[in-house]
């Protein structure tokens, strides 16, 4: 890695990405390109593709995809954490994005978009890391539980990018389309 820059933004991610990028050394400009794919924020994550395929295709880099949740995981071991956690992500709509992992980061079911109570449940002991940590601990503060959000630095931590560079929903669109049908969304 040559830099790196991170920033919680909250809002705003469309005004600060590029000049962020562009404050990198020689304009960020790289030949492969790793994005943050989700789950999470929907805006966010979607203006993260967009400015990832389009500076992908104007430098002729190859871009892909990595997971939210895998690199709050790989943080988390890298870090010294148990063998085996889970991930629990703000997932909007009173719900959190949940994952558990063994140590590689290894996922062992695929991630879920679960009520908090149904979360709580399902950590079954484990420690809780992520951004959505604080509405398991508003249920029992007893709980092991670290706040963490997803860092691009930990993306050496993951093997090699498989994901494409579309977003990874957590849940289907909130949308309904006359008479109740729900559109089909695309990446």
């Amino acid at each position: 890695m040559v830099a790196r820059a991170h920033e919680v933004v909250g809002r705003g991610h469309a005004e600060r990405l590029i000049p962020m990028i562009a404050a990198l050394p020689d304009g960020g400009r790289a030949a492969r390109i790793l994005v943050d794919v989700g789950p999470g924020s929907f805006t966010g994550i979607r203006v993260g593709i967009a400015a990832a395929r389009g500076l992908g295709f104007g430098w002729g880099a190859a871009v892909a995809g990595i997971s939210s949740l895998d690199l709050v995981a790989a943080g988390a071991f890298a870090r010294g954490q148990d063998d085996e956690l889970a991930v629990v992500l703000e997932g909007g709509h009173g719900e959190v994005f949940m994952a558990r992992y063994a140590r590689g980061p290894v996922a062992l079911a695929p991630f879920a978009s679960l009520r908090p109570e149904g979360a709580l449940a399902a950590l079954d002991g484990r420690l809780a890391v992520g951004s959505g940590v604080r509405h398991l601990l508003a249920l029992d503060s007893t709980i092991r539980a670290t706040e963490a959000l997803p860092d691009a630095a930990d993306a050496i931590l993951l093997p090699p990018a498989t994901l494409p560079a579309a977003p990874l929903y957590g849940r289907g669109p909130d949308a309904k389309l006359p008479g109740g049908v729900t559109p089909v969304m695309a990446g």
